[in-house]
C-alpha cells in the first residue's frame, strides 16, 4: 500500500497522525531531559547511548524508561 499524502487524508487521519506526532516528541522530550538530570550511577549503561537509543520512534523512550533507569534505592530510617 502506497503512502498516502497530506492532502490525500481525511480529517480523522490528519488527526490521528498529529496526535501521534504529539505523543513520540512527548516521550522523547521526557527521556531527553530525565537523561539530561539523571546522575549516570543511575542509568543502566551509558548515557550517550540511551541517548541515541531513545531516538528510535516509540521503542527508544519506552525502553529507555522501562529498562534503562535504576531502580531507586530507599533508605529506611
Amino acid at each position: 500500500m502506497p503512502a498516502r499524502r497530506w492532502s490525500e487524508m481525511g480529517a480523522l487521519q490528519r488527526a490521528l497522525v498529529l496526535a501521534a506526532s504529539v505523543v513520540q516528541f512527548a516521550l522523547l522530550g521526557a527521556a531527553l531531559w530525565d537523561l539530561r538530570r539523571r546522575d549516570g550511577s543511575q542509568i543502566r549503561g551509558p548515557k550517550r547511548l540511551w541517548s541515541g537509543i531513545v531516538f528510535v520512534n516509540y521503542v527508544g523512550p519506552i525502553a529507555y524508561f522501562a529498562l534503562g533507569r535504576k531502580s531507586p534505592e530507599f533508605v529506611s530510617e
